[in-house]
């Protein structure tokens, strides 16, 4: 598809994603979601950059141009919005974010009234409207058929209940200390409020938004200031979230920055043991370590591998009727208590598991090792089908008989190709990744 990607459609702010661009998109969503309205009302979040400002007046204009009555929520997590699209009772939810990217570039989600993201047949249906001129203009209203837009500003005492009612409520997190890295992102007002009225002794890092700062050398993506605070001010464990606090990043009470393989292994462990995993099995990409699946093998868990994306991890979970997986990157999802990735959630679970072993963060996090994994991002203007590419299945054939598992994918939100190699010989690994470092630049450069 042209304009979606992975997770919605991102891209540089003003440029690939301008305010005709948001508006013309709000406007082939919004025909989209008519046919099957119910409420006539859509939910709008956004996270703290300053395009969103731009971006959500366009979506606004556009909703209401083809008849739909908007409402406007301001800075709120990427899971906020999929919550309140179900809960408000509206016919699809918004969000105005590009997650961990810098603060330039900005993307929008989508979710259905369930508050589910949309799947690929769902995007494609929305991007041949936007490309159709003629329905667009058949479909815009007029005198009092045009929508009308609303701000709510007390919603988020509704997400607030709703995160508190997936911690245990007979566990307190009074007497402990815990350091949030807000990533000066959209869980700068809500995450210190949660974990203060859990009782925790909370300190807050990187909560001043102001429009250009967001995951700016914290956050997720940069954990090492967290890690040091951690430390230096004896902190029980540190959580960092990405800029719409749909990722999470745990550092343990040594400082040490958690991997999200063995974050996930040590929460299936956990639901395992609290009688709590549904269909003895979780899912994750296939970018997880196979120490992952060793590990959940031997505690008797199964693994569901499915594509990069946490909406692809939540698919798994429905069809498999499992409730927990997710992603290396600390996209964890608990989908009983949330519709994609939530930080949020994720972190109370992992504050549930300390509380009920009584152990710390380092003795419960670290479950197994992994083997050695190495991944690139190597820069491209263009993206030729890899499989194509002179003398790729041939370096492709030398992975395989070096016993090395390989990943290869373009970004599906960047001008990038993720190269992804695991194996026992981290030397070999290096070597492999050299040689492939410099055929893609050559033959993507050509």
């Amino acid at each position: 598809m042209k304009l979606f990607g992975t997770d919605g459609v991102r891209g540089k702010a003003g440029k690939v994603l301008d305010a005709a661009t948001a508006m013309r998109l709000a406007m082939a969503a919004g025909i989209y979601f008519r046919k099957n309205s119910k409420t006539n009302k859509i939910i709008i979040g956004k996270d703290t950059r300053r395009s969103g400002y731009m971006i959500e007046t366009a979506i606004v204009a556009g909703l209401t141009a083809v008849g739909y009555d908007v409402r406007q929520i301001g800075p709120m997590p990427t899971p906020a919005i999929a919550f309140l699209t179900e809960d408000m009772r509206c016919d699809a939810g918004i969000m105005i974010s590009a997650s961990h990217n810098p603060y330039y570039d900005n993307g929008i989600k989508f979710f259905d009234h369930k508050g589910d993201k949309l799947d690929e047949k769902a995007e494609a249906q929305i991007e041949k409207i936007f490309f159709n001129s003629e329905l667009i203009e058949q479909n815009q209203k007029q005198e009092t058929q045009i929508g009308s837009s609303k701000r709510i500003d007390d919603v988020i005492g509704r997400y607030i209940v709703q995160i508190k009612n997936s911690f245990p409520k007979d566990l307190t997190l009074s007497g402990l200390r815990v350091v949030l890295d807000v990533a000066n992102g959209a869980a700068y007002k809500v995450a210190p409020t949660i974990f203060n009225e859990l009782g925790a002794e909370t300190i807050v890092m990187a909560n001043d938004p102001n429009g250009s700062n967001i995951n700016l050398n914290c956050g997720a993506l940069y954990p090492q200031e967290l890690s040091q605070r951690v430390k230096k001010l004896r902190a029980d464990v540190g959580f960092g979230f990405d800029g719409d606090a749909d990722r999470v990043v745990v550092v343990d009470e040594k400082g040490n920055v958690v991997e999200g393989d063995k974050l996930l292994g040590a929460l299936a462990l956990y639901l395992k043991k609290s009688g709590n995993l549904k269909g003895g099995a979780i899912a994750a990409t296939i970018m997880s370590n196979q120490a992952l699946e060793e590990f959940l093998k031997k505690e008797g868990i199964g693994l569901k591998r499915c594509n990069v994306g946490d909406k692809y991890v939540l698919e798994t979970l429905k069809e498999s009727g499992l409730n927990f997986g997710g992603e290396q990157s600390g996209h964890i999802i608990f989908n009983e208590y949330a519709k994609t990735g939530d930080a949020l959630v994720a972190a109370l679970q992992v504050m549930a598991y300390m509380l009920t072993t009584k152990k710390s963060a380092s003795e419960l996090l670290n479950p197994f090792g992994l083997y050695p994994q190495l991944m690139k991002n190597i820069p491209t203007s263009k993206k030729i089908p890899i499989d194509t590419l002179p003398g790729f299945k041939e370096l492709e054939s030398e992975l395989e008989k070096d016993k090395i598992r390989h990943l290869i994918r373009y970004s599906g939100t960047e001008s990038l190709l993720r190269v992804l190699l695991e194996g026992e010989d981290i030397k070999l690994i290096e070597q492999k990744m050299v040689t492939l470092e410099e055929f893609f630049k050559k033959a993507l450069s050509a």
